[in-house]
């Protein structure tokens, strides 16, 4: 007896009746594609009979799929936010979570906004002419370039799937034009304005985070992820392995500690500057008071982090970016964000000459060039040493011709 083919099924809702879109594995190819049956009920229907009918149209498909040796009697063609959210379940394992978030707003934004108003724009039909007229919309709701970049990012990946999965000859999106990202110059403070923001905030709960970013050059995520059984004393370094990211769940925000960071580079091992280490013996003495003067009402699920208040709670991400902006305008000064700590570490690194390959790997980015995409306003006093060097040489063969 032949084996029969192995099939996935999932309810997807369109036009309010229920559709089942299964997921069969091709003998010939071994890849996986997708087939859309309706289910002829509304999608208001019980979910006992909604269950049913899938296992119906399901074992229907399976006994018409041993059957027929036709592929292109099984192959449908997608609506493009159908696919795109049937993508999703997909790749959800394969993602971070932040990541995976982030592409579930862009497509139940605007691309389903978009794409549910035109239904004629399937996986199929799209062209290059009509991925052009979206992006014209996006520009058009006040979107810039890198945001429309992201939105190019997630589709181009979406139908890179849908040509392994053969259901379209090309990729459409190699065809457009990819959106240019907008440059980008972070604020940063002077030496002078970090000294007296250090000073003014010295006895303030985010200090520890603070002092991380604008002293270390960490993200905010990485600062808050900062743990205390990742500092070596004897040595004098810190492992950034942990970020801390916030969630919305049933309305209430909380964080969620993840060990898996933005790209491999960014796990790093950092040498601690003087004012990071004073700042950890401080925090680690004051921490012990606290926990000896609140006892049984300090919170002692976070103890391994640096970044935490007076009774041991973990700050949340979005708490330290609205109580730093409070901080400046309590004390009159300059408004930065609190992203922008990191841009005044690389800031003052490479205004005092320090070179461009230190400051990326203390920064962590995936590769040089993304620090010297971001840093090439900074990089005066690197052109005039090589001027002055250069001209010293010059000088220098002349004069001993001269003599």
């Amino acid at each position: 007896m032949e084996k029969q083919k192995s099939v996935s099924s999932s309810v997807h809702a369109k036009n309010g009746r229920l559709y089942a879109v299964i997921w069969y594995r091709d003998e010939v190819t071994g890849k996986q594609k997708p087939v859309w049956r309706a289910l002829r009920l509304d999608e208001n229907s019980r979910p006992a009979i909604v269950n049913r009918r899938l296992r119906e149209v399901t074992n229907d498909f399976e006994e018409e799929l041993n059957s027929v040796t036709d592929e292109e009697e099984t192959t449908e063609d997608f609506p493009l936010y159908d696919y795109l959210a049937e993508w999703l379940v997909r790749i959800k394992n394969s993602l971070q979570l932040t990541t995976f978030r982030g592409y579930t707003v862009l497509v139940n934004g605007k691309i389903k906004q978009y794409f549910t108003e035109r239904p004629t724009l399937t996986v199929k039909t799209i062209k290059a002419k009509d991925i052009e007229k979206f992006y014209a919309y996006l520009y058009s709701s006040g979107m810039t370039g890198s945001t429309v970049l992201h939105y190019h990012a997630l589709l181009h990946k979406a139908f890179t799937y849908a040509f392994k999965d053969e259901l379209i000859e090309a990729n459409p999106f190699d065809r457009v034009e990819r959106p240019k990202k907008n440059p980008f110059h972070g604020e940063s403070y002077s030496e002078e304005e970090l000294r007296a923001l250090l000073n003014i905030t010295k006895n303030d709960p985010i200090y520890p985070a603070i002092v991380l970013a604008g002293c270390l050059g960490l993200r905010r995520s990485e600062a808050l992820g900062a743990r205390w059984s990742r500092v070596n004393f004897e040595e004098n370094t810190i492992l950034i392995d942990t970020k801390i990211i916030e969630l919305k769940e049933k309305g209430k925000n909380e964080v969620c500690a993840v060990e898996e960071m933005k790209n491999k580079s960014s796990r790093r091992t950092l040498t601690l500057p003087r004012p990071v280490l004073d700042m950890l013996i401080e925090q680690k003495g004051r921490i012990e008071v606290y926990r000896n003067m609140f006892k049984g009402a300090y919170n002692r699920e976070y103890e391994d982090y640096i970044c935490v208040d007076q009774l041991g709670n973990m700050f949340t991400p979005s708490y330290v970016t609205n109580h730093f902006a409070c901080i400046l305008r309590n004390h009159g000064m300059k408004r930065i964000r609190f992203h922008d700590l990191r841009h005044t570490f690389a800031s003052l690194l490479l205004n005092n000459n320090k070179p461009l390959i230190e400051v990326s790997n203390f920064l962590g980015h995936s590769d040089i060039g993304t620090t010297a995409n971001i840093y090439a306003h900074l990089d005066k006093a690197s052109k005039q040493g090589c001027a002055d060097t250069i001209s010293e040489i010059i000088d220098r063969k002349e004069n001993n011709e001269g003599a």
